[in-house]
This record gives C-alpha cells, structure tokens and sequence, in this order.
C-alpha cells in the first residue's frame, strides 16, 4: 500500500498529547493510564478514527486505544481531534500490530476492531493480512480468555480468507454475515468512513466476530 507521505506527520504525532510515545513503558498498566478499571478495546489500524471516537462517546464504560502504523494517517485521527473534543477514554498509538504483545499484558484486552483493513490481495502477502493466522496469534496473546475480534470489509475474498484463517487457528465463530446492513447484526452497527463509502457505491459489507481459542 503506497501512501503519500506528509513531512510535518512525524513531528505532530511525537508532539501530540493525544498519542502515547512509549506504549511498551505501559504494557500491563493500561487501566491506569486512564485512571480506571474500565475493559480495554483497540482498533488495529483506525485510519481516521472516526469508529473509535464515535464508540468512546457512546461507551464511557470502555476505554478505547486506536493503533495505526502510519503517521501520514494517524496525522489526519490527530487533526480530527483538534477539530472537536477528545473523550477522555481515548487515546492513539503510533505501532505496527506485530508489536501488540510487548504494548499488552496477557489477557489486559478485551476486544479488538479490524475495520476495512489492507486486504494484500497477492497471495505471497498473505501473512500481512490482519487475519492472518500470524496476527491471529498475537491477538491471542493479549485477549482475555472470553475476548473477541470484530472484524469488517467489503472485500468478499478477504473475508472468506478470513475465516477460514480464523478456523484453522482454532477461534470460535460468534457470528458472521457477508450482508451487514441487511442483518441483524446491524443492530448498534458503527460505521467507518470506508464503510459509508462502499456501502454507498452498493457494496455488501461483511462482519465477524470471533472468539479466542480456549
């Protein structure tokens, strides 16, 4: 995935308040970095973070971490931010997913988003994919034992790789659908800005949530 790079990024994510520079310094110390004992859920590349700061509004009872690799990216969730308010349940992380268990203690997580994420179509990329059995079992490693991955695309063959991954890595399937907006479970249905884009353009967007293996 080629993205334009944007010179000031770097400076205004290592500056921003919004954005924990050392995660690894807080890794089994979460809940007190947000002053509570609130369940912890994270979106693994959030984009914009339009999903997460709509959920952190909604939920105060969670607290919310957004992961983006990219600071060109994570630069426009900042600017997003500055726009309007931040709830106090929400923070950002600069990482690439591989890292989530030196960021997160066994068991520290208990839900984790994947929305719209990079489907790497060629297959020799395949690993790359954020549900990959190689991404799969880092999540193992810091979900709690009844935790879950939601994890939705349009993108019809990424999702059948998708669960299929999930099955031959052991996960439960909670639920799935390759219609979202026409099932039922739309029900409390968040949308991302992909989302609203494809679904627009008449796309079905697939959804499942997966539970750890025990």
């Amino acid at each position: 995935m080629r993205l334009r790079n944007i010179p000031r990024a770097e400076g205004v994510v290592a500056s921003s308040p919004f954005v924990i520079q050392e995660p690894h310094m807080l890794c089994g110390a979460w809940r007190r970095q947000f002053g509570n004992e609130h369940p912890i859920h994270i979106e693994v590349g959030m984009g914009k973070g339009r999903f997460l700061r709509e959920m952190a509004a909604r939920h105060p009872e969670y607290n919310y971490i957004g992961i983006e690799r990219y600071t060109s990216v994570l630069l426009r969730a900042i600017e997003k931010i500055e726009e309007g308010q931040i709830p106090s349940n929400f923070l950002f992380l600069c990482q690439d997913a591989v890292l989530l268990p030196e960021i997160f203690a066994p068991g520290e997580v208990e839900r984790i988003y994947l929305n719209f994420s990079d489907p790497w179509p060629k297959e020799r990329h395949a690993d790359r994919r954020l549900t990959s059995e190689r991404f799969l079992r880092c999540y193992e490693k810091i979900l709690k034992a009844s935790g879950t991955v939601e994890f939705k695309t349009d993108n019809q063959e990424l999702f059948t790789f998708s669960l299929e991954s999930a099955q031959a890595a052991g996960w439960q399937i909670v639920a799935s659908t390759r219609d979202l907006h026409r099932d039922v479970m739309r029900e409390g249905n968040v949308m991302t800005e992909y989302e609203e884009k494809f679904s627009s353009q008449g796309n079905r967007i697939c959804k499942m949530v997966i539970r750890r293996p025990e």
